[in-house]
C-alpha cells in the first residue's frame, strides 16, 4: 500500500474529500478503516450528498450493506465472518460498477482483494480533536 494523499479536515470540509475523488471519477472499492465513531458513515454521507444523492445515508450495521441512487453501495463488515461474506457473494457484489465504501474493510479483506486481483483504495481516518486526518493510500 502506498499512501496517495492525507488530508487534515473538519466535518464540514468533507466536500474537499469528495470532490477529490469525484474529480478523478474514482468510482470503486473503498476501504474504511477508523476507531468507532471516527467518522466513518459520515464521510460516506458527504460523499454521497457531493454526488447527488437524495439516499438518507445510514450505519447498515444490522444489514451488511446499504444501497443508494448514483451507484453507491455502503458495507458494514464490523465482527462479521469474513469467509461466511465471501461464501454469500461478497466480492462479486462489490465489483459491480458504483461506489463501494466498506466500513471496517482491513487488512484481511485487503489482502483477499489483492489475491484476486481486485483494485481498491484505503482510507484511514484519524481522530484528532475536532478534525479527522484521512490518509487514502492504493
Amino acid at each position: 500500500m502506498q499512501l496517495l494523499t492525507s488530508l487534515t479536515l473538519k466535518e464540514n470540509e468533507l466536500t474537499k474529500l469528495a470532490e477529490s475523488l469525484a474529480i478523478q471519477n474514482k468510482k470503486g472499492i473503498y476501504l474504511l478503516e477508523g476507531n468507532l465513531a471516527s467518522g466513518k458513515t459520515t464521510l460516506i454521507k458527504a460523499i454521497a450528498e457531493y454526488l447527488g444523492s437524495t439516499s438518507l445515508v445510514t450505519s447498515p450495521t444490522f444489514l451488511i450493506k446499504q444501497e443508494y441512487d448514483h451507484q453507491i453501495y455502503h458495507y458494514d463488515i464490523y465482527q462479521k465472518d469474513l469467509q461466511s461474506l465471501l461464501e454469500l457473494g461478497f466480492l462479486e457484489e462489490i465489483e459491480k460498477e458504483g461506489w463501494h465504501f466498506v466500513e471496517w474493510g482491513d487488512e484481511k479483506l485487503a489482502k483477499i482483494l489483492q489475491e484476486v486481483g481486485i483494485s481498491f483504495t484505503t482510507i484511514k481516518i484519524l481522530p484528532q480533536k475536532d478534525e479527522r486526518e484521512y490518509q487514502i493510500y492504493v
